[in-house]
Order: C-alpha cells, then structure tokens, then sequence
C-alpha cells in the first residue's frame, strides 16, 4: 500500500491537486488522503470549489507520499508551525516529498530546501532564494534526492506521471497518461515566460493578481518577508567573528 497525502489547505488552486490527483489514485495498491488540521470542507481559491480533507495531519505521521500543492494563500500556510511540523516530521520517513506552483514556498519555509534546488510557479521563483533555496526557472521538474517540486498549476500532472513512473513504473505510467489521454496540444505557444509577449505577462499578472491582494494573503506574504529578514540578520550576526578578545 502507498499511502499519498496531499495537503489541502483552505485556498489551494483546484488542478494543482485535482491534476496529480487523478494521476495518483490510479496506482495500484494506493490509498490518497486529502489531509488537513482537521478532517471537513475546505474551499479552493475560487470560493467555490469545496472539497474534503479526509484526514487530519495527526491522523498520517508517516506517508509514503506528501504532495504540497500552491495558491495565493501560500504566504498563510508558509506560517503555519503545525504544519511545518508535520512536513518536517513526515518528511523523514517518506519516499518522496513533492511540491506543485508555489507549494514549494510552503516545503521551503519548512527548511526542506535549505540549499536546494528547487522551481516554483514563475510569479514566486524569487520567493524560494528567500528562504536558502536555489531557485529554478527554467525546468518543468527539478529532482533533488527524494524532494520533487514542479512548475506552475499545469506541471502538477507532469510531475505526477514523473512519480507513477517512479512508483508503479514506466508501463503503469503509460497507461495512467493514455487513460486520461494527457496529449497536451495548446492552441498558443504562450506557456512559459520565455515564450509570451509582453502583453500576455501583463495580463497574466494582472489575472493572477486578483486573489493575492486579498488582506489576509497581503498580510501574511508581509509577515513572511519580515520573518525571513530577520532570520537572515540574525544569521550574519551569528557567523559575525568576535573581535572583542583580540
């Protein structure tokens, strides 16, 4: 039995989950668990979409799979201690830990990437140099021992496949792809930042910016600056030499 969490925090975007979802559950012998604090409805960053976490954080110490996905409430959860606990905790005893989109904040604030590298959705690459990691913005999947992080939203379906592959092997993951008939063929070739024009980065941040200038996310990307410089300011200082006995 491989036992998979996805963390599934109030705000998450729907595919970045739903996508290596669908994915994962059609392994053999795999049980997934939506998880949270507390098992009940927990609502995407659409206000609509609700889905269940199925069990408490408490209730899965050691899975074989943790998946993190992202959404503009990642500054939130990147400050939650309850959670950087259990990653940390779950972390030692799992095969793979992954991230999709800006899950990998939450895998960083953590310390899971501490000199690391590690990618993101393109609107927080910079957030991962922040927190000790290196950050990359060129690859769909980076791979750093058995932490997996994954591009933006849409990568989380690559990055599922990458670990059928690696679970159930090559031919199981073949035939997971040709179940859901994954055979991307985008009408626009706009994908990547360094494929789109300059008005579709405009607009796309403008798209993306709606949800992360709610309040609440506001405050707490704030807050986690704040927690992050000082962190920084606190570490020069310990490796500052004493002159004082010279």
């Amino acid at each position: 039995m491989t036992q998979i969490a996805i963390v599934t925090y109030p705000g998450f975007t729907a595919l970045d989950m739903i996508g290596p979802y669908e994915v994962l559950r059609n392994l053999s012998d795999a049980e997934v668990r939506f998880v949270w604090h507390a098992a009940g409805p927990i609502t995407a960053d659409s206000g609509v979409l609700v889905i269940g976490a199925t069990h408490a954080l408490a209730q899965t110490r050691s899975p074989d799979v943790i998946l993190v996905p992202g959404g503009p409430s990642t500054p939130v959860h990147a400050r939650d201690d309850a959670l950087l606990d259990w990653l940390r905790r779950a972390h030692q005893t799992a095969s793979w830990t992954t991230s999709v989109c800006s899950g990998s904040v939450i895998l960083a604030a953590a310390g899971l990437l501490d000199g690391r590298r590690a990618t993101s959705h393109w609107l927080t690459i910079p957030a991962l140099k922040a927190f000790g990691a290196v950050p990359v913005a060129d690859e769909r999947i980076v791979q750093q021992g058995n932490i997996v992080t994954s591009a933006g939203v849409s990568a989380g379906l690559d990055l599922a496949l990458w670990l059928a592959g690696q679970i159930g092997g090559e031919t199981r993951a073949k035939a997971i792809q040709l179940a859901l008939e994954y055979d991307p063929q985008p009408p626009f070739d706009s994908g990547h930042m360094s494929k789109a024009s300059a008005t579709t980065k405009a607009a796309a941040t403008a798209l993306l910016s709606r949800d992360s200038v709610k309040p609440a996310t506001m405050k707490a990307a704030t807050m986690l600056a704040w927690d992050q410089a000082l962190a920084a300011v606190r570490s020069r200082r310990r490796r500052r030499p004493d002159l004082s006995s010279a």
